[in-house]
């Protein structure tokens, strides 16, 4: 029997009075009048979704913002002709005016400018006003650049780091949201043991989880790569031909999803067609315990940068390569957001963040790899979020 694909739960509307007075309180502060910020992606929606819950589609079609800290919100999203102005439905909170323009497709130039011509139009009325851009990489340069040559009169800074701070912060109801994600996650690696066998090829077992994300209302980023025992599965070509599973495979899972909640978490673990081999359970074990040297850290006030020093010292002793990729990072409505714990962030870690730690041990011969997920405690070790236990599975 089919399964029916779970629906999107809504954010409290305390939750979204919570956010907009933060923010509110903070434009207060900078003498701020209006954010404009806009998302296209359904795996980095979290500005716009933080804002105003909405639920992204998988399309690069922007969805556009403008915060004004004395109203409500102004909503810009993709329509037919012509545009037009629309009744803001019950389920839209703190939405003012809910425009529909026909910009169509960002890779459309003669419509790439609609959202920003209607975001011009509402804001040219407010002589002088100071405007925060909330998401810089977010925004298409088409739409950066007209906005700033037709309001000549108005004053811009980038707002991001504001926003970031708040989003960083969980509250208690975010935490729970977050508490059914990895319960997804669990559950999902539950099915994916009962779905892994040798005859069958990755790319088809890839598939099938694919097919149970959608069906229990999660946003799928799976990655499924294998390898025979004895090669690195990094040494192995990404996008290569299916692969035939065979007995002494090892194949090593990517679980990165949301939920119905709309927030990502991240998941990893290895399992083995039969023998595990010795040196990729060397690698594990030293994955894990890269992994507690960071937790170890993980406390209000850590810098970033000294996690990834902490980190690579690790690797070096034991005899590794240092890390060159974003090993830990936040996660929220986007798949990863702020903090990174590299040497380019310049926060401290704080309470209520939560991050994905994914350490990599590898040489030609074996890759040990776990990944998790942690909330940052006032005080003591993180919360581990994933009840799935941290070995490597043999079936």
């Amino acid at each position: 029997m089919t399964e029916t694909r779970a629906l999107p739960k809504r954010i409290s509307d305390t939750e979204l009075a919570r956010r907009w007075q933060a923010v509110r309180q903070q434009m207060k502060e900078r003498n701020l009048d209006f954010l404009i910020l806009q998302n296209s992606s359904a795996i980095l929606p979290g500005n716009v979704k933080w804002f105003t819950d909405i639920n992204f589609g998988g399309f690069a079609q922007p969805v556009t913002v403008i915060f004004p800290r004395e109203d409500d919100m102004i909503l810009i999203r993709r329509g037919m002709r012509p545009a037009r102005e629309e009744t803001v439905p019950s389920d839209l909170r703190g939405v003012g005016k809910n425009f529909f323009v026909p910009m169509f497709w960002t890779s459309l130039t003669p419509a790439g400018t609609r959202d920003a011509e209607k975001t011009v139009a509402e804001l040219r009325k407010y002589k002088d006003c100071h405007i925060g851009w909330v998401g810089l990489g977010y925004l298409p340069a088409a739409y950066y650049k007209y906005v700033m040559e037709n309001l000549p009169g108005a004053k811009f800074e980038d707002a991001t780091e504001m926003v970031d701070h708040l989003k960083a912060s969980k509250s208690d109801e975010e935490i729970v949201l977050i508490r059914e994600t990895c319960e997804l996650e669990d559950r999902l690696w539950e099915y994916i043991l009962t779905i892994v066998r040798p005859g069958e090829t990755d790319v088809a077992i890839k598939n099938k989880i694919i097919e149970k994300c959608v069906q229990w209302g999660a946003e799928p980023n799976i990655g499924v790569n294998a390898a025979p025992a004895g090669i690195s599965i990094r040494s192995i070509p990404m996008g290569g031909p299916p692969r035939v599973l065979q007995n002494g495979d090892q194949i090593t899972f990517l679980v990165e999803t949301s939920s119905p909640t709309g927030y990502w978490g991240e998941l990893s673990r290895t399992i083995c067609l039969g023998k595990i081999p010795a040196k990729l359970q060397e690698q594990f074990e030293l994955a894990k315990e890269a992994q507690q040297v960071t937790l170890d850290l993980l406390r209000p006030g850590t810098p970033a940068v000294a996690f990834w020093e902490a980190n690579n010292a690790f690797m070096r002793k034991k005899g590794y390569a240092e890390e060159i990729r974003l090993y830990a990072h936040g996660q929220g409505y986007d798949m990863v957001e702020r903090p990174c714990l590299d040497p380019d962030e310049p926060w401290q870690t704080g309470a209520r963040m939560f991050l994905a730690v994914h350490p990599e041990v590898k040489n030609d011969q074996a890759f040990g790899w776990v990944c998790d997920n942690y909330l940052v405690k006032e005080k003591g070790q993180p919360e581990h979020f994933q009840k799935t236990p941290q070995k490597i599975f043999v079936v």
